[in-house]
C-alpha cells in the first residue's frame, strides 16, 4: 500500500510562523516503524500542502485536541474521495466515540503495537473500527525517517529516548497516555543521534530529545551521556527542576553537548503549584536552580502557564519580570488548558466550569474554561499582555546580552534564535491568535461531547 501520514495542524499565530523551528516526532516514527513492503509519505499541515487528491491508499492522521478541527476537515474531504481514513493521536485516545464519528478506524494509546495489525487487517480488507495500543518496551526501535521531513524546519534531528514521566500534574495526559517510565537501549539512541544525512551543518549538529523528563533514572542518562559525548553534538531536552542539585548530573550535560533544558517551572505562586500537583517545585530556589545550570553555559527555557484558580490579572502580568529576575533564557508562556485525560479536566467538569468551546480554543493560547479569580476574557487578555512584555525588545534583547556572559556557543545560539523568534513576533504584532475573533462556522460543531459520556480516567496525584 502507499499510506499517507498526515500530522494536522491549526495555525497558532495571526500570521503563522515565520520560521518554524522543529518537528514532532510522531509522523516520522510512525513511518519507520511502517513495514518496508509499503510507500509511505509524512506531511505536517503546518509546513505542506496537502493533496486531497492523492493516489494513497489509506490516510493516517494524527492530532492532538487543538489541531481536532482540522483533522475532522481533513478526514471529512478524504473520505469524500472514497478513501480510508484512520487516526490516532492524544485526542483520539481521549475522545473514543466522537473520533469514531469522523474516521474508519482509530488507535487508542500508543501507535507501535497496533499500528502493524491495523495495516495487516487493511490490506485483507477486515479492518475494525479500534485497535488499542499498549505501552511499547522501547526496544528495537528503528531511526525515525528524517528523510521524511520537509527541509522547511529549522531542526530536523527528534528522537526519543525515555517515554513517560513518574509525576502526575494537575494538566498533563503523559501519566495517562503514557503509563510508567521506560527507555530505550543506549545504543539505539546514539545511533539515531548520530544519523548525520541532513543538509546544513546546524541539523546535523543539533539533536533534540522529544522527551517528557529525559533525566529521571540517573543511572540510564550517565550511561547516555557518556555514550553521548564522543560525537560532539548539541543536544537539548526538557528534564525537571531537581537536577539543579546534581552537579555531576550537570557536568555531565556539559561534556555530552547540551545547550539547553526545558524545566516546567508553571507558576510563581505556591498555591498553584500545589493545584498543579507540583510540590517539587520550590519557588524560593528558582534562582539558585537557575544559576546551577548558567554555571555550565547551558541555556535554561521555562514554561509557565496562566489561569490556576489562585491567580489574577496582576500576578499573570507580573510574571515578565519575575521571569527576567530568575534568569530564564527563553520562556514558554501558555494558557492553562484542560485536556480530556487530565485531573483539571475533570475537577472543572465536575465543578461546571468548562465553557462549551470548539476544540480550536484547545491550543494553549484560548480559554476554554471559567477561572476562579476573573472572566475568561480578563484571563486571555492579561496572558496576551505578558506575552507581549515578556517578548518585547527591552526583555529580549536583556536575555539575550545576560547570555553572552552566561551561555556556552552552542547555547547562546539557541538563546539568540528563539529570543530573537518571538521578539520578531511581538515587533510585527505576530500575536497568539484569540480564536473568539477567527470563527470558521462548522468548527463550532467540533466541541467536547456530552457529560454523560465516558472517558479515561488520569492518574491521580501523590504528594
Amino acid at each position: 500500500m502507499t499510506i499517507d501520514i498526515i500530522i494536522a495542524y491549526v495555525k497558532r499565530y495571526e500570521f503563522g510562523h515565520e520560521k518554524d523551528f522543529v518537528p514532532p516526532v510522531t509522523g516520522i516514527h510512525i513511518a519507520a516503524i511502517t513495514p518496508k513492503e509499503h510507500t509511505v509519505r509524512v506531511f505536517h499541515q503546518q509546513v505542506d500542502r496537502i493533496d486531497f487528491d492523492s493516489s494513497a491508499d489509506l490516510i493516517a492522521i494524527s492530532f492532538f485536541s487543538g489541531f481536532a478541527p482540522s483533522a475532522f476537515d481533513l478526514a471529512r474531504e478524504f473520505r469524500k474521495r472514497g478513501k480510508t481514513v484512520v487516526a490516532g493521536g492524544p485526542h483520539v485516545t481521549f475522545n473514543i466515540d466522537e473520533s469514531l464519528g469522523h474516521f474508519d478506524a482509530i488507535v487508542t494509546g500508543e501507535a507501535e503495537t497496533a499500528w502493524i495489525d491495523l495495516l495487516r487487517d487493511q490490506a485483507l480488507g477486515q479492518l475494525k473500527r479500534i485497535y488499542t495500543g499498549r505501552p511499547c518496551d522501547m526496544k528495537n526501535l528503528p531511526t525515525p525517517r528524517y528523510d521524511l521531513l520537509s527541509d522547511k524546519f529549522f531542526i530536523r534531528k527528534v528522537i526519543q529516548a525515555t517515554r513517560g514521566c513518574p509525576f502526575t500534574c494537575s494538566f498533563c495526559t503523559v501519566p495517562t497516555l503514557n503509563p510508567g517510565f521506560r527507555l530505550r537501549p543506549v545504543q539505539d539512541v546514539v545511533r539515531d543521534a548520530a544519523y548525520d544525512a541532513f543538509p546544513h551543518w546546524w541539523q546535523r549538529k543539533v539533536v533534540w530529545f522529544w522527551d517528557d523528563n529525559l533525566t529521571i533514572d540517573r543511572k540510564y542518562i550517565h550511561e547516555l551521556l557518556t555514550a553521548l559525548k564522543p560525537l560532539k553534538k548539541w543536544w537539548l531536552t526538557q528534564a525537571s527542576l531537581d537536577i539543579a542539585k546534581d552537579d555531576k548530573l550537570l557536568d555531565m550535560m556539559r561534556d555530552s553537548g547540551c545547550i539547553g533544558v526545558f524545566l516546567g517551572i508553571e507558576s510563581f505562586d505556591k498555591e498553584s503549584l500545589a493545584d498543579a500537583h507540583k510540590r517539587q517545585n520550590k519557588i524560593e530556589h528558582y534562582k539558585t536552580a537557575v544559576a546551577a545550570i548558567h554555571k555550565r553555559g547551558i541555556a535554561v527555557m521555562a514554561g509557565f502557564i496562566a489561569g490556576f484558580d489562585h491567580d489574577t490579572p496582576e500576578s499573570i502580568e507580573e510574571m515578565a519580570d519575575r521571569i527576567m529576575d530568575v534568569g530564564i533564557d527563553v520562556p514558554f508562556l501558555s494558557v492553562m488548558t484542560p485536556f480530556r485525560g487530565t485531573p483539571i479536566y475533570h475537577e472543572l467538569l465536575k465543578t461546571d466550569r468548562m465553557l462549551e468551546k470548539g476544540w480550536q480554543f484547545y491550543n494553549g493560547y484560548n480559554v476554554a474554561f471559567k477561572p476562579k479569580r476573573m472572566s475568561p476574557g480578563q484571563l486571555l487578555q492579561s496572558h496576551r499582555n505578558l506575552w507581549k512584555k515578556a517578548f518585547s525588545v527591552t526583555h529580549s534583547l536583556r536575555r539575550i546580552l545576560r547570555g553572552l556572559l552566561t551561555l556556552r556557543p552552542g547555547a547562546m545560539c539557541l538563546s539568540l534564535f528563539m529570543n530573537s523568534f518571538y521578539m520578531y513576533k511581538q515587533v510585527r504584532k505576530n500575536y497568539p491568535v484569540d480564536m473568539n475573533k477567527h470563527p470558521v462556522a462548522h468548527w463550532e460543531e467540533y466541541v467536547p461531547v456530552p457529560k454523560n459520556v465516558s472517558h479515561p480516567k488520569p492518574m491521580t496525584a501523590t504528594a
